[in-house]
C-alpha cells in the first residue's frame, strides 16, 4: 500500500529520496513527505497528493542532506491530509511507517496523560513518540526502536532517523516488506527493490522482526531478540528502466502488450516438446506432492479470479477436487484441516496480509505442503511456502492486474498438468495441452491485434453507469476479472454473473443504459449462452460479445460481436482475458480516470 524509501550517503540524498517515491507511485497514495537532517536541523516537508507536489516544494524551498526517509501514504487512519502525511516527527525524531499498529488506542492514552499532544489522527505518530520517550530515558537510536518495538501489536515496517545522530538510520520490519540497498559509501532503505534501481541493483531483504542499524559505510542486522545476525545480498536483475513506460501512455497499456513476452518467460524451461517438467517447482516437489489428495487455493483479488479458473482445470484434467477461497474468509473461517492437501496461494506481490495470514493459518492447522504461486522472489509468501512457481511476469506498475493475472493462469495450468500426470493423465492429452501452450505467445499477439476495434466500441460506455458481465463455465471467471478490472479503473459499477443466473434475478436490470458483455468461446456451453443472450436481447440490452466466430448471434439488434477465431478450450480463458484487459482500458480513457492509479487502491496490500 505504501511506499518507504530512506537513504545515507555522502552525497545529497533528496533527489533520490523523490526519485524512488516517484517509482513507488504504482502502489497508490493519497500524500508524500520527506524528512532530512540538513545542517545538523531535522527537517520536514509533506503535502497532501501527488510527489510532484512535494518536488514543487522542494524547488521553492530546496534541501540538501546525506541523511533522510520519505514515504508515500495510502490512508488508513485519518483523512488525506498534509498534517496527517508521513513522516512523523516528535522532537528531534522522525518516523515513516508502513502497515498498522493495532494497539495504537492504547499507547496514544498513555502518552496523552504523560503530556503528549498530537498533531495528527493516525496510528503511526503513536511510535514516534514512543521512540522519543525511551531516548529521553538514555537509550540511543537503535535501542529506543528495539524498546518501542515491544509495546507495538500489529504490522509495520519502519524507517527512522533522528537529529541526534546524524548519518545513522534505523529500520526494521514486521509484516510489512523492506529491503536494505547496499552501497559503496551509502546505503539505502525501500519498500520495493524498484525504487533503489538508479542507485544500487545490490539488495538484501529483512525478515519478520528484523531490525537494520544502518550508516554510510555499513550496516548491522539484529533479530527481534536482539542478536546479530546476517541476510544473503542479492543481485536483482530488474533494470532501472524496467519501471518506465517507454513509448505508452500508460503503464498498464505497456503491460497489456507485455502479455506475449511474459507469457513466453513464464514457460520458458518448463516445458520440453510434448511434456511439463516437474522440476520447475523445486528439488522437493517430487516427494511433497506424492501423497496429495485434495487442492486448496487461497487469494485476493484478481489472484482468486485465476483461482478460480484454475479449480476447472484441477477437477477436468487433473481429476483431483480443488476448493478455492479469499483470503480475508478462510483465515476465520476454522476450516477442517488435511495433511493431504496441497496449499496453493497465489499473489503477485507475495506480500498480501490476507494470504500471508492464511497460509500461515493452513500451517499451524495442518494442512500438507504449500506451494506460492508468485511475482517476486525473495517475497514473505514465497519465503514462507515449501514449493514456488515464479510467474516471471517482471515488475508490473498499474494498479490494475493484466500480465500478473495473465502469468497466474499460465503457471496454474503448468501445475494442474504436473498434478495431473501423476494421477494417469494419458501422455498423448499431456502433448496437446503442451502444444497449446506453445502457441500461447502468438495467440496473445492475435488478440491485441483487436486493441483498434475495441477502442472504438468502448465509446458505447462514455455514459453509462452500471455494466454487466456473464460467462459460463471456465469463463465465468474471467468475466468476473473484466468486471473488476472496468470498476477498478473506470468507476462504472460492474458486476459478473453465470449466464445460467440471469433468470434468477440480474435479468430485472437489463435495459437499453445496461450493456452486457458476454465471454463466449466455442464449448460445450455456447449453446446454452446463446439462449441467455436472446433473454437479454428481447429486454432491449445492448451486448457486447467476445466469440469464436463473427457469426454467433445474427440478425439481432444491439449487438456487437468480436471474433477471436478458433481456440482450444483449455487455453481459451488466458486469451479471451486479454479484449477484456483492453476494453476497460480504453473505457477509463474516455471516462478521463486515473487508469494507473485508481483512487481508493492499491497494489500491494500489505494490511488486512
Amino acid at each position: 500500500m505504501c511506499g518507504i524509501v530512506g537513504a545515507v550517503a555522502e552525497r545529497d540524498v533528496v533527489p533520490i529520496l523523490l526519485e524512488g517515491l516517484r517509482r513507488l507511485e504504482y502502489r497508490g497514495y493519497d500524500s508524500a513527505g520527506l524528512a532530512v537532517i540538513s545542517e545538523g536541523q531535522l527537517q520536514r516537508q509533506r503535502v497532501s497528493g501527488k510527489v510532484q507536489g512535494l518536488s514543487d516544494v522542494l524547488q521553492k524551498q530546496p534541501l540538501r542532506a546525506s541523511t533522510g526517509i520519505a514515504h508515500t501514504r495510502w490512508a488508513t487512519h485519518g483523512k488525506p491530509s498534509n498534517a496527517n502525511a508521513h513522516p512523523h516527527i516528535a522532537q528531534s525524531i522522525a518516523v515513516v511507517h508502513n502497515g498498522i499498529i493495532e494497539n495504537y488506542r492504547e499507547l496514544r492514552a498513555q502518552q496523552q496523560a504523560h503530556g503528549v499532544v498530537f498533531t495528527s489522527e493516525t496510528d503511526t505518530e503513536v511510535i514516534v513518540h514512543q521512540i522519543h520517550y525511551y531516548s529521553q530515558q538514555g537509550q540511543d537510536l537503535l535501542q529506543a526502536v528495539q524498546s518501542t518495538l515491544q509495546d507495538l501489536e500489529g504490522a509495520y515496517a519502519l524507517g527512522v532517523i533522528s537529529q541526534e545522530e546524524p548519518g545513522r538510520l534505523i529500520a526494521t520490519r514486521c509484516g510489512s516488506p523492506l529491503v536494505i540497498g547496499v552501497g559503496i559509501g551509502e546505503h539505502f532503505i525501500a519498500s520495493d527493490v524498484a525504487a533503489l534501481l538508479p542507485v544500487t541493483q545490490r539488495v538484501l531483504f529483512l525478515e519478520e522482526g528484523d531490525i537494520a542499524d544502518i550508516q554510510q559505510n555499513d550496516f548491522v542486522l539484529y533479530d527481534a531478540a536482539g542478536q546479530n545476525i546476517s541476510r544473503k545480498i542479492h543481485t536483482s536483475t530488474l533494470q532501472a528502466d524496467a519501471v518506465e513506460r517507454g513509448e505508452y501512455r500508460h503503464y498498464m497499456l505497456k503491460e497489456i502488450y507485455e502479455q506475449s513476452r511474459a507469457a513466453a518467460d513464464t514457460l520458458d524451461g518448463r516445458l520440453s516438446q510434448d511434456h511439463v517438467l516437474e522440476a520447475a517447482l523445486g528439488p522437493q516437489a517430487e516427494k511433497l506432492l506424492e501423497n496429495i489428495q485434495a487442492i486448496q487455493i487461497i487469494a485476493c483479488g484478481t489472484s482468486y479470479h485465476a483461482g478460480m479458473v484454475a479449480r476447472y482445470w484441477l477437477e477436468s484434467i487433473a481429476k483431483i477436487p480443488c476448493n478455492v477461497e479469499v483470503a480475508s474468509e478462510f483465515r476465520y473461517r476454522n476450516p477442517l484441516a488435511s495433511p493431504n492437501t496441497l496449499v496453493v496461494t497465489i499473489s503477485q506481490s507475495g506480500e498480501t496480509a490476507d494470504t500471508l495470514a492464511a497460509l500461515k493459518e493452513t500451517q499451524r492447522l495442518g494442512f500438507g505442503p504449500s506451494l506460492s504461486i508468485c511475482n517476486v522472489p525473495e517475497s514473505a509468501l514465497v519465503r514462507a511456502s515449501d514449493l514456488v512457481l515464479m510467474t516471471r511476469a517482471g515488475p508490473e506498475i498499474g494498479v490494475a492486474s493484466t500480465k500478473a493475472f495473465t502469468t497466474q493462469l499460465i503457471a496454474l495450468l503448468l501445475l494442474t498438468l504436473i498434478i495431473a500426470k501423476r494421477r494417469g493423465l494419458e501422455a498423448a492429452e499431456e502433448t496437446r495441452i503442451v502444444h497449446n501452450l506453445q502457441q500461447l505467445p502468438t495467440l496473445i499477439n492475435h488478440a491485441l491485434q483487436l486493441d483498434e476495434r475495441i477502442e472504438a466500441l468502448a465509446e458505447q460506455f462514455a455514459d453509462k453507469h452500471h455494466a454487466l458481465f456473464l460467462g459460463r463455465g471456465i469463463h465465468y471467471p474471467i468475466a468476473m476479472e473484466g468486471a473488476l478490472k472496468l470498476k477498478e479503473i473506470s468507476y462504472i459499477h460492474a458486476e459478473a454473473y453465470p449466464a445460467g443466473e440471469l433468470k434468477h434475478g440480474p435479468l430485472a436490470l437489463v435495459d437499453n443504459n445496461m450493456p452486457v458483455v458476454a465471454v463466449a468461446p466455442n464449448d460445450a456451453l455456447q449453446a446454452k449462452l446463446k439462449s441467455n443472450l436472446q433473454e437479454v436481447e428481447a429486454r432491449g440490452g445492448e451486448m457486447l460479445i467476445f466469440a469464436n466466430h463473427q457469426g454467433f448471434l445474427e440478425n439481432l439488434e444491439n449487438v456487437q460481436v468480436i471474433e477471436l477465431g478458433e481456440i482450444d478450450d483449455i487455453i481459451s480463458p488466458i486469451i479471451y482475458t486479454i479484449p477484456l484487459q483492453l476494453l476497460s482500458y480504453h473505457v477509463a480513457l474516455i471516462k478521463g480516470t486515473d487508469v494507473d492509479q485508481p483512487r481508493n487502491l492499491a497494489k500491494s496490500v500489505t494490511v488486512e
